[in-house]
């Protein structure tokens, strides 16, 4: 893989984050382009045979071949290497596809998965089902619950993984104090970082190992192209990552990162205006008679508040769910509370009725039927998701008009 120096690293004096956000990349070309150049080409013509040999056999540093090395992907990997403040950083195809590298490069038959319960429908689906028919052993633990997570830990546990705020129901793992136990055990700690971004939380810094990304969410910013990415030590990508890269080509494609590249340049103040719309929505929320529960990190009333304003520079990020009434705390049952979650997600004009996140546009969802809908309904149960649940990413549009959008629902409820 080319590692070339940039302007950005260079600097003799370090670099603020809004700064690496819009420098940091790769050297301009001859050309001296000011944004960041586009390489659609599959292919790298070399000098000669000689040199293509020694670029081939890893002898020599060089652009090859676009599946492992191509400029754009790398001006973007060493973008958001900057901003997580690790070493390195390899792209993959998606979220997905960087969870599915992490594992395959890392792990073996018989080798053991501490996981989160609580962590997107699909990371569950993936870990304990696909990874499992490879021999590799799993476990599943309260987010929050540190002695369950310890006390799933054995001999040959390789990596702990969670995802801080969780998806839907924005529960906050202790960083720090999971790193410590991975480490204590010899294992790896791994965190998706996909809800707060490194413009809201860097958790290399409290001891995780490595930070997995979906950069179809905040990092694009615009719902615009599927992404994903590992932060991590060089040599864990020069010895792990990377060779399994070139052999099965989990790539991302050069225009997803030229796009994902530019959608880092206004993360931070993309998740600053987001952040304080979703404070104000879920202070709103918790106060409507229909609402039955509000799930938000920035709220006072969340388990974990006080964790979320130390880990997640102050603030609570831009997701959001809450349960509508219907359900048992009224004496409903699942059918009620899935039909009021419904009309009420039904209702909605502004919003966009889909299981993404990340956009400038507000979307919604019910995650029981959509991001968790694979589950089984003990699986859903144990991490928590139910059929009133309502998930709210919240976008840049006027706060009035996302409260009437929701009121226009909630207020209809029985």
């Amino acid at each position: 893989m080319a590692k070339t120096s940039s302007k950005a690293n260079s600097n003799t004096h370090p670099l603020h984050i809004n700064t690496l956000a819009v420098r940091e990349a790769v050297e301009r070309s001859q050309y001296g382009e000011n944004s960041e150049a586009l390489y659609l080409t599959s292919s790298f013509v070399q000098p000669d045979a000689a040199t293509a040999a020694r670029r081939f056999a890893g002898e020599e540093e060089g652009y090859i071949y676009s599946r492992f090395t191509n400029p754009t992907v790398v001006s973007m990997e060493r973008r958001l290497a900057a901003l997580e403040g690790t070493e390195a950083c390899i792209a993959t195809s998606s979220g997905m596809a960087a969870i599915l590298t992490m594992c395959l490069g890392l792990l073996k038959a018989g080798d053991h998965v501490v996981c989160s319960q609580s962590v997107f429908g699909s990371t569950i689906k993936l870990i304990a089902s696909e990874m499992g028919k490879f021999g590799v052993q799993s476990t599943f633990v309260a987010q929050t619950d540190l002695a369950q997570w310890q006390n799933a830990i054995r001999p040959n546990t390789k990596i702990l993984f969670a995802e801080t705020p969780t998806n839907p129901l924005t529960e906050v793992c202790d960083i720090k104090a999971l790193a410590d136990m991975a480490h204590k055990a010899g294992a790896w700690l791994a965190v998706d970082n996909c809800f707060c971004s490194p413009a809201l939380q860097r958790p290399v810094e409290l001891g995780a190992d490595l930070i997995i990304h979906s950069g179809t969410k905040y990092l694009d910013g615009q719902g615009r192209v599927l992404a994903g990415a590992i932060c991590c030590p060089q040599k864990m990508i020069d010895e792990s990552f990377m060779p399994l890269m070139r052999s099965a080509g989990m790539s991302l494609s050069p225009f997803n990162a030229w796009v994902v590249l530019k959608g880092l340049e206004t993360l931070a103040i993309r998740m600053q205006a987001q952040s304080a719309s979703a404070l104000d929505l879920a202070t709103w929320l918790e106060q409507h008679p229909k609402v039955a529960r509000v799930y938000y990190p920035g709220l006072v009333s969340h388990p974990q508040h006080e964790l979320a304003m130390r880990q997640q520079s102050g603030c609570g990020g831009a997701v959001l769910s809450f349960d509508v009434v219907g359900g048992a705390e009224s004496g409903g049952g699942p059918a009620q509370a899935r039909t009021n979650a419904f009309a009420v997600i039904d209702a909605t004009q502004v919003m966009s009725i889909t299981a993404n996140l990340g956009d400038t546009k507000t979307t919604i969802t019910h995650p029981a039927s959509t991001s968790h809908g694979r589950l089984t309904e003990v699986q859903r149960q144990a991490a928590g998701i139910g059929q009133g649940l309502i998930r709210v990413a919240v976008g840049l549009e006027h706060l009035d008009d996302l409260k009437s959008d929701l009121r226009r629902g909630l207020d209809t409820l029985p």
